[in-house]
């Protein structure tokens, strides 16, 4: 585990409450708006920032962050736009943990080794590739293991306990649990189905185990926030600068509020895996 996660988690596990975990894609809907909203979020609510950079194919996603993607790869983001966007925040803010999540074609066209070192330099702390199986990750997690940044891997409701053991190998920082079978932004979590997994999960691993995917609204994100230790909210972020784009109106305000909205959710809740 880095030790900006490791960090925020010890002082999240102190303060007996999950974290907030803010996602945005790099580069939309342009760089010059997406560093803005990036460098804001720790003071909206964010503990830790999931960094998506563009990929063309992102099988994962649902159709807002797709449309994100296609949004800043039109404007010009690469891999390299989007460690230098973590390196521009990092000139204001060293505490704040940053998560890449992303796809592994351009990690291999960069290679590894060189991804890693300047993912490092970049400041970034964790990584999570969508399409890379445990069972082909060993070169990938050597280069993180050599420069600090930790392998973050999913789990899934079909991930059962023959699966989970080859899931949490090399996982480091934490866990995050995909709570519904299928892409971003389309489905809803339940936190009561949600939390037997969680608590699977996390025993199984020793690791802060976080829920994303199907997280919509402040009730929503406190509900999971009480049975888990983070809770994701991505899509409807990049909805509301989608929304703003439409409008001709400046999504940075809008954004930035609705993380705090959610945030202020999180952080009125105890997490009961995590009470004293």
């Amino acid at each position: 585990m880095t030790a900006r996660i490791d960090a925020r988690f010890k002082a999240l596990k102190g303060e007996g409450r999950a974290a907030f975990v803010a996602y945005i894609m790099a580069g939309d809907p342009d760089r010059e708006t997406a560093q803005k909203i990036m460098n804001g979020l720790p003071a909206a609510g964010a503990d830790i920032i999931e960094l998506g950079f563009p990929f063309s194919d992102p099988m994962a996603e649902g159709p807002p962050i797709q449309k994100a993607a296609l949004r800043a790869l039109k404007g010009g983001m690469t891999l390299s736009g989007t460690l230098a966007m973590a390196a521009e925040f990092r000139k204001t803010d060293n505490e704040t943990p940053i998560v890449l999540m992303g796809y592994l074609n351009p990690l291999l066209n960069r290679g590894f080794d060189t991804f890693a070192q300047d993912a490092k330099a970049a400041g970034i702390d964790g990584l999570i590739v969508v399409d890379c199986p445990p069972e082909e990750a060993d070169p990938l997690a050597d280069a993180l293991d050599e420069a600090g940044i930790s392998l973050i891997r999913l789990a899934t409701p079909t991930t059962d306990d023959k699966r989970l053991p080859a899931v949490i190998r090399r996982t480091s920082g934490f866990v995050y649990y995909v709570s519904v079978a299928g892409v971003t932004g389309v489905k809803e979590a339940d936190a009561d189905a949600v939390k037997p997994f969680v608590e699977r999960i996390r025993a199984a691993s020793g690791l802060p185990v976080v829920v994303g995917f199907g997280i919509k609204t402040p009730e929503r994100a406190a509900a999971v926030a009480r049975v888990a230790d983070g809770a994701v909210v991505g899509s409807v972020l990049v909805d509301e600068i989608a929304e703003c784009i439409a409008q001709n109106r400046d999504p940075v305000a809008n954004v930035l509020e609705r993380v705090n909205a959610m945030a202020k959710a999180v952080r009125s809740i105890k997490a009961d895996g995590l009470k004293a």
